[in-house]
């Protein structure tokens, strides 16, 4: 499932911004403030919105009035259009709609508008609406899996239990509704990195972890897992970490005498091992990098802010190659970064920019411009281009 568009309006530093023609790689390229920490956060802002509600994802970012954008009296809005499978498979093309307001009577936040629809490439007329909810009430069509004309759709009326309820939590675990079940599932598959250096390096509790969680903090449970259940993976892993950090022989999760687990590099310089508080910072992370990639479970969507921080310049290559290898099934990945190093390793058509203009961020498709497409053409690298500063003169993009 691929996202290819996103409009955002009233979301903090985001009054009004359109992100289009999204392939399975899009990395947001900005200086520190322009926003970049801000976009991957309505991507966790969504996925808290399901997992629990659109109150609490508010008050945990300081509230209704916090989170609009400032001086700015209309609703928070997102719209997603994603497709489950491409153009040339005769994928539908779904979109998403979600309106956060306030309840006129008590003031509290709500779903004032929640629409889910599809339409085919090859339809005409209007999308079929699956879902539409305004405050906790509305419509959804029940007979969804048989449904071969939108004539023959039959739609019900359904309460939430509170207007602060997305229609696809509740509908989505229902296998009746497989439209809301697939976008559910999709939302439920993101994964928003917020790596933690120090809390990857602690020795921690044996507990069973499938997956590297969004801080690192359960890395040394995952590498075990992965050495015990997939050793091909783990030790096709452990290669690449030889190729990318010098030194680098091998690595494990070493259970100690009171039930804990510790992460530890060996050197093959040295008969023992390291544990991971006495490596360094790039090295932790390339490991918890390259642990995410090869997760069997793949991501639908993957975030990672600011991979370029702690790892040497000639790396950043051959993570964004990884990267690049990752996204290229049905997978995403969304990326952002200031690093020109980083960007030296993209395709123009990988790459956005985001810069503020009058207090508020626009995002913008750096192929778009034709100055910068010559630029390539001739020789030049994005990340040179923009380490110029031509991307910040007026015009250019």
């Amino acid at each position: 499932m691929m996202i290819e568009k996103i409009i955002i309006k009233n979301y903090k530093v985001f009054k009004d911004v359109i992100i289009e023609d999204m392939g399975n790689m899009a990395v947001f390229l900005g200086m520190n403030g322009a926003g970049k920490t801000t976009l991957f956060d309505i991507f966790g802002f969504i996925k808290q919105c399901l997992n629990e509600n659109v109150t609490s994802a508010l008050q945990s970012r300081g509230g209704f009035s916090e989170v609009r954008s400032r001086e700015q009296t209309g609703d928070i809005e997102f719209i997603f259009q994603y497709r489950t499978a491409s153009k040339k498979e005769g994928g539908k093309l779904y979109t998403y709609e979600l309106r956060i307001g306030q309840d006129k009577v008590t003031g509290r936040p709500a779903v004032s508008r929640e629409i889910l629809r599809y339409k085919r490439w090859n339809q005409t007329g209007a999308p079929w609406k699956f879902v539409d909810f305004k405050y906790g009430t509305g419509k959804a069509i029940t007979n969804e899996i048989d449904l071969k004309n939108v004539q023959d759709a039959k739609r019900e009326p359904f309460s939430l239990a509170s207007p602060d309820i997305l229609a696809i939590k509740s509908l989505g675990q229902l296998k009746s509704f497989p439209a809301a079940d697939s976008f559910r599932k999709l939302i439920e598959g993101w994964y928003i990195s917020d790596f933690q250096i120090n809390a990857s390096r602690q020795t921690q509790d044996i507990a069973y972890s499938e997956q590297v969680s969004s801080s690192g903090d359960n890395l040394a449970n995952t590498a075990k897992y992965m050495k015990d259940h997939h050793p091909d993976i783990f030790k096709s892993l452990l290669e690449k970490m030889k190729e990318c950090i010098p030194g680098v022989s091998n690595v494990e999760a070493k259970e100690t005498d009171d039930a804990r687990i510790i992460l530890r590099f060996s050197d093959g310089q040295f008969k023992d091992p390291f544990a991971a508080r006495f490596v360094s910072d790039g090295t932790i992370r390339m490991f918890a990098y390259l642990m995410i990639l090869a997760d069997p479970k793949r991501h639908s969507l993957l975030c990672i802010e600011e991979p370029e921080n702690q790892l040497y310049p000639h790396l950043l290559q051959i993570l964004a190659e990884e990267f690049r290898l990752y996204s290229s099934g049905n997978n995403q990945v969304l990326i952002s970064t200031h690093s020109p190093d980083f960007v030296n390793a993209l395709e123009i058509a990988e790459l956005y920019y985001i810069c503020k203009e009058n207090g508020f961020s626009t995002i913008k498709k750096v192929e778009k411009s034709g100055t910068i497409v010559s630029l390539i053409k001739d020789g030049d690298k994005l990340g040179n281009i923009w380490n110029q500063g031509l991307f910040e003169q007026e015009g250019i993009l």
